[in-house]
């Protein structure tokens, strides 16, 4: 049957309120099953429905003695009672004109009788129906269609009690997300930070600390404090003939020496120690809490470690070490010292270790 215009506008605001219980198509509820259940019991009647309509079909949301979930909104019964949103009660369907040539009076499952009260929503759209069947004609007591009117009652309390629960649920999801997305934007910004902090005091070549690390270090209180508390050695490490490297190999197997050196240092100290790229080809190691010998250990192991590096030719280094003081500036006479020994290195022949062999107290 064609819709005026103004029933086509109220069916489409009836089923945006429909919409809103996202209930079609749901899985059975016990809730929704309890309700169809007691209909049966109170008007004792041996088919009961919970029955919602959208455009095409009727759906039942609960069913008891109903075999169908479904069947086409032209035939149902309850159709009626949804255009008059108003409670519907047929003794006889074969005798109302409105029922009479019905399929579903005519053939399976020969309804004789039937009552719906409408569903409607806090603003007065009706969305579905409660509704009793039965293979025979009949009629209601005043009490049944009390009770009929109650249930269908307390059934709406349950859908708005289902929605609200519903909406609940989403509030809660999209606080969850929006936490998520918070937590994942710091992560970023935390990552973002620590590798922009990781690029300013560390070179890209080697992965070592850079010499802007070096210059923090000496404001670094902890830094220092393991300075002050025991012995430590400073080495300098030059590339032997790291220019002819670079003019005899290219820059690309330079580049590759470099980070040779560094992953031998890397291998050779320990995870206080500090390891720096100075220069072009130049490295600082810092040994807190180390004696000469053990410093000389450690050098002659970087050292041994770089003859040996998976390199297309041979590469030697050079190395100075120096001895500080816990309560001396490092930063000045130890460098100064350390830097002697690698020029000695460098002067006898290169390719060794020199320890310096300065008194520590010396003026």
């Amino acid at each position: 049957m064609e819709m005026s215009v103004p029933a086509a506008l109220h069916e489409r605001d009836r089923l945006d309120a429909l919409a809103r219980y996202d209930i079609l198509d749901t899985p059975d509820e016990e809730a929704f099953d309890r309700i169809t259940r007691l209909v049966r019991r109170v008007l004792k009647v041996p088919m009961s429905t919970v029955t919602f309509l959208d455009g095409h079909r009727q759906w039942f949301k609960s069913r008891q003695g109903v075999a169908a979930c479904e069947s086409e909104r032209r035939i149902a019964l309850c159709d009626i009672t949804i255009r008059e949103s108003a409670p519907l009660i047929v003794p006889d369907t074969l005798a109302d004109a409105r029922f009479a040539s019905n399929p579903l009076v005519l053939g399976p499952p020969h309804l004789r009788f039937y009552a719906g009260v409408p569903l409607l929503s806090p603003d007065g759209e009706p969305l579905g129906v409660v509704c009793v069947l039965d293979n025979k004609p009949r009629t209601l007591t005043d009490a049944q269609r009390e009770g009929l009117e109650v249930l269908a009652r307390q059934t709406q309390h349950l859908l708005e009690l289902r929605r609200y629960a519903m909406e609940q649920r989403r509030l809660l999801s999209e606080r969850e997300a929006f936490a998520q997305r918070l937590e994942d934007a710091r992560a970023d910004l935390q990552r973002r930070h620590d590798l922009l902090e990781h690029r300013a005091t560390h070179d890209a070549l080697t992965g070592l600390l850079n010499r802007s690390a070096l210059a923090q270090l000496r404001d670094n209180a902890e830094a220092m404090r393991l300075l002050q508390q025991a012995p430590y050695t400073l080495m300098l490490l030059d590339v032997d003939h790291f220019k002819d490297v670079n003019d005899r190999h290219g820059h690309l197997l330079g580049d590759r020496a470099l980070r040779a050196v560094a992953d031998a240092v890397n291998a050779s100290i320990r995870e206080g120690d500090i390891a720096v790229r100075y220069g072009g080809e130049e490295f600082l190691i810092l040994l807190p809490d180390t004696h000469l010998a053990q410093a000389a250990q450690v050098a002659e192991r970087i050292r041994q470690r770089i003859a040996v590096a998976p390199l297309p030719f041979a590469l030697t280094v050079s190395m100075g070490i120096a001895a500080g003081e816990p309560t001396r500036d490092w930063s000045e006479q130890v460098f100064d010292r350390a830097d002697q020994a690698l020029y000695r290195a460098k002067a006898t022949g290169r390719n060794r270790v020199v320890v310096d062999d300065t008194p520590l107290h010396h003026a």
